[in-house]
């Protein structure tokens, strides 16, 4: 089971999961006191939530895909702990043609000499942000007019494939979360959907990167694409 933390200093917010047994930890990017935000959770247990509006976002100019008849897709990395991981996901990124990669929490960016390892160069080629605040960031994009489409199987989640394609020109961003703790249920809370990839075998899930890869595709060059063939 996991819990949700923040640090407490305002121009912080650094916003975390951590075992539900560790109490008093500080914030992994300035040393502060965190609190607890949320009761300890098991990860895919959380039913869904209302999603809520949000407000205020300054984001950094992003590169367009290349293919503009496409659907517009991001992604949000809440807390992914694996380096190697978010370096598989810059190189499925760059192939697939995201436009931005927003990088949150724990989460490793291109400073860190280890994501090449398996990004091959398409850490220097995606756009991408970093913020401490998973939550915050996402409250923002949605402020922006963005959908956030959550990767997470859970109480009343639907099949990616199942899923309706959006209006043309409206921009999704794809939210992915931690290996172990999966997606904070407060921002599950905001999205506008929560799909899940079919497992017909003994496990109930994928690695990350790969579940990410066939998501980023499937909404870039499936049948959310009017150029598909």
């Amino acid at each position: 089971m996991f819990q949700i933390r923040q640090c407490q200093v305002e121009s912080c917010r650094f916003r975390f999961p951590a075992p539900a047994g560790d109490h008093n930890l500080n914030c992994p990017a300035c040393g502060a006191a965190t609190s607890l935000i949320t009761a300890p959770f098991v990860p895919g247990s959380h039913p869904p939530v209302e999603p809520v509006r949000s407000r205020h976002f300054s984001a950094h100019p992003a590169q367009q895909p290349k293919n503009h008849e496409q659907p517009t897709v991001e992604a949000l990395l809440d807390n992914i702990r694996s380096i190697f991981n978010v370096g598989a996901i810059f190189r499925t990124a760059d192939g697939a043609g995201l436009r931005r990669l927003h990088l949150c929490g724990i989460t490793a960016t291109p400073n860190h000499p280890k994501v090449a390892k398996t990004a091959l160069g398409a850490e220097r080629a995606t756009a991408w942000t970093h913020h401490n605040n998973a939550l915050d960031a996402a409250k923002a994009l949605k402020g922006q007019g963005m959908q956030l489409w959550a990767l997470e199987r859970q109480a009343g989640s639907q099949s990616l494939f199942a899923a309706k394609p959006l209006d043309a020109g409206t921009p999704l961003v794809l939210v992915v979360g931690n290996e172990l703790a999966g997606i904070d249920p407060q921002l599950l809370g905001i999205c506008d959907r929560v799909l899940h990839l079919p497992m017909e075998g003994v496990k109930e899930s994928l690695n990350v990167a790969i579940a990410f890869g066939i998501a980023a595709y499937h909404l870039r060059h499936g049948k959310f694409s009017p150029t598909r063939p």
